[in-house]
């Protein structure tokens, strides 16, 4: 079966993707696609995986919460089925 196409009528975008590919070594489709999602993260404000991360690992001046404290307070004794 065919793969889906996507038809571009500006010559300037086919010779630029064409030229990334080259340049890049790549197939266009894989240019193209990573052109849109990057278009897409920069016109719908989402954060990028890498600046989540890095402000995630950024040190911040929030009081630290004990998770493994909070998990053992919550923990209830399994008694198991009632056969």
């Amino acid at each position: 079966m065919a793969e889906p196409q996507l038809s571009v009528r500006s010559a300037k975008a086919r010779d630029l993707a064409h030229r990334l590919a080259r340049r890049e070594n790549r197939s266009v489709s894989d240019i193209v696609e990573r052109a849109l999602e990057a278009y897409e993260i920069r016109e719908t404000g989402r954060e990028p995986a890498a600046a989540f991360y890095a402000r995630m690992a950024a040190p911040s001046d929030a009081e630290d919460i004990d998770l493994e404290a909070i998990i053992k307070e919550s923990r209830r004794k399994h008694t198991g089925i009632d056969l």
